[in-house]
């Protein structure tokens, strides 16, 4: 009795070991869930939304202008943003005239919240970065601020795929298509 007793708590254990083992594995590389903390991402997102954010695809290609991604705050890269990409490596952007311009293309953008915005010199995306900004854009610390900059690839937690919470809202986050 005791013996079996012995046995079947050394395989519960085995059992819990492994499920705690997976959901390392899945939280580390396949997907993972963010809260919302604050407006930049209005409209698009709200204060407090939960999301599932994707991992996979950006270990086989790069991210993709439109799409919300999560990065690390590049100086606290404990701390995560949520935000919209706007350019790639390669790409020049500047904000003239309360318009986003990716190589002298306006970009249109029937997403973010203030048509209003303050004008920013044209840069060039550097490799192996991104340009990130929010919706919100006179509420946002995004890529136009020397705090974030050009965001790094190895800074890009993943792509935020779904929203979960509030379940009236919950659905799939599309990549806005942009005039490329």
């Amino acid at each position: 009795m005791v013996i079996i007793l012995v046995k079947e708590l050394i395989e519960l254990g085995k059992s819990i070991l492994i499920a705690i083992v997976a959901a390392f594995l899945i939280i580390t590389f396949v997907f993972e869930t963010v809260s919302v903390d604050g407006l930049s991402m209005y409209p698009t997102l709200h204060n407090k939304d939960r999301l599932i954010v994707e991992k996979v695809s950006y270990y086989f290609r790069k991210p993709t202008p439109g799409e919300i991604v999560v990065i690390k705050y590049p100086a606290d890269p404990r701390e995560k943003f949520i935000k919209r990409v706007i350019a790639v490596e390669g790409d020049k952007v500047k904000v003239e005239d309360n318009k986003v311009y990716v190589n002298n293309k306006p970009l249109d953008e029937n997403y973010i919240f203030e048509q209003r915005m303050q004008d920013f010199n044209e840069v060039t995306v550097p490799e192996n970065t991104i340009f990130v900004m929010g919706d919100n854009r006179n509420n946002s610390l995004d890529s136009r601020d020397p705090r974030v900059g050009f965001v790094n690839y190895n800074m890009v937690v993943g792509r935020a795929a779904l929203r979960i919470y509030p379940f009236d809202r919950a659905g799939r986050l599309n990549a806005a298509l942009q005039n490329r």
